[in-house]
């Protein structure tokens, strides 16, 4: 067992740190290069969806579907029947509270938030005619939220995650007695980069919200509701399906559910859909009708032909935890073993998704991720889990293990754990 950082001598402090720094120069010495800084599935992944190709045959007859719609021509535009069946499946809602695009969730929630700025809600005013307007944002979070929200100059306010999700006590005081807070950003399951998936309570409260904005809305990125590392159902997390909370609630229109297919399939030719109330559902078509003629239904006919229901994407997300599980696995191990009795960091263990959140002593996430970049490993910046990119505490790391092999991935851990060590006895001298 290792001594923990805080009882040792500022002698002891010293002369580890001597030590430290000669093992990462020695790294330095390799000229490693690696990329961790985005949540990217690896080639093996990938090629998980490669008979995705072979769906459409060359014969005009297989492209038309069951509803006579010839999917290579203008039209449908939210989306063929089949496709709208069988993302309602994946994300449990009815298929009338469906409208599919293109291939990127978040191309659909910048969509929606633009309309929302310049052409307002169900018929309420434009939020950029309404004053200075506020999003509310859980963090950790997902940094392209924030950069989105700040793009369109809405002022971000954080929301701390508990283990359950958002403080719901302080969503519920923003939402319920200003005006101006239009929204709030949730990943519920498997969260970017905590891994925290909400629980029922939270779900309920949500839906009980009583806003004080008529057109506030819930952006509920699901974006990893079938995402699992485990195939025992006890060792995946449930979360109630929102929409249907809400309208049990008296909130039917509250919510905007955003899915994708980026991580199943093909992350730059999925499959993006947003999914909310019929009434939602009508003001989106009448904004979108201007904006074009219809999505690529070829793409949406592929992965219904690909994937017959939810069985087989449940199947197939099966295979998608077996390549990615053991990288998870690496990077615990790797903390455990060399951070565990230090008292110097602590980090989540999620049951899915694509994260795991790192959290260092205070004041040591920046100098952690730049000590890595010297060395050859490159991760997301520090601060990128706050809007801003301002983490108060300077401790927030993500560690995104999918994209490299296993190899490369324990060599990126080793870098990273030292350079954890590093930079918190830096810390603990200065003081």
């Amino acid at each position: 067992m290792n001594k923990p950082y805080k009882k040792m001598s500022r002698e002891e402090l010293v002369l580890l740190r001597a030590q430290l720094e000669k093992e990462y120069r020695e790294v330095q010495a390799r000229g490693i290069h690696l990329d961790m800084s985005r949540g990217k599935p690896c080639k093996e992944q990938i090629d998980l969806s490669m008979r995705m190709m072979e769906a459409l045959p060359e014969d005009p007859e297989q492209c038309i579907n069951e509803e006579g719609i010839d999917c290579r021509n203008y039209g449908c535009l939210s989306g063929i029947i089949e496709a709208k069946r069988l993302l309602s499946e994946m994300i449990e809602c009815p298929v009338e509270n469906i409208v599919i695009y293109g291939n990127s969730s978040l191309e659909v929630m910048y969509s929606t938030l633009s309309r929302a700025m310049q052409h307002g809600i169900m018929g309420y005013t434009p939020w950029v005619k309404q004053g200075h307007i506020k999003f509310l944002c859980p963090v950790p979070g997902y940094d392209r939220h924030f950069a989105m929200t700040e793009y369109f100059g809405i002022e971000m306010i954080n929301i701390p995650l508990l283990e359950d999700g958002p403080d719901m006590d302080l969503v519920r005081k923003y939402v319920e007695n200003d005006p101006l807070v239009k929204g709030i950003w949730c990943v519920p399951k498997y969260g970017n980069p905590s891994g925290i998936s909400y629980s029922r309570e939270v779900v309920k409260e949500f839906a009980a919200l009583e806003p004080a904005a008529p057109d506030f809305r819930i952006f509920w990125d699901n974006a990893y509701s079938v995402h699992h590392l485990y195939h025992e159902p006890e060792k995946q997390d449930f979360v109630p399906e929102i929409l249907d909370e809400c309208k049990k609630a008296g909130h039917p229109d509250m919510v905007f559910k955003f899915c994708s297919t980026s991580k199943v399939t093909f992350p730059g030719s999925g499959l993006a859909a947003i999914a909310t109330s019929v009434a939602n559902v009508e003001d989106i078509l009448q904004q979108l009708a201007v904006q074009t003629i219809g999505f690529d239904k070829l793409n949406q006919l592929r992965h219904v032909r690909f994937f017959t229901d939810l069985t087989s994407i449940k199947e197939h997300m099966m295979k998608h935890a077996d390549i990615i599980r053991p990288k998870f696995e690496i990077v615990w191990r790797t903390l455990e073993r060399e951070l565990g009795d230090l008292g110097i960091a602590h980090w989540s263990y999620p049951r899915g998704g694509y994260f795991i959140s790192l959290d260092t002593m205070r004041g040591c996430a920046k100098m952690v991720v730049q000590k890595c970049k010297e060395a050859g490993v490159i991760l997301t910046s520090a601060g990128a889990t706050y809007p801003y990119g301002k983490d108060p505490h300077d401790s927030n790391i993500r560690i995104a293990p999918t994209f490299p092999s296993e190899e490369e991935l324990q060599e990126a851990c080793e870098i990273l754990v030292l350079c954890v060590k590093i930079a918190s006895i830096e810390s603990l001298l200065s003081k």
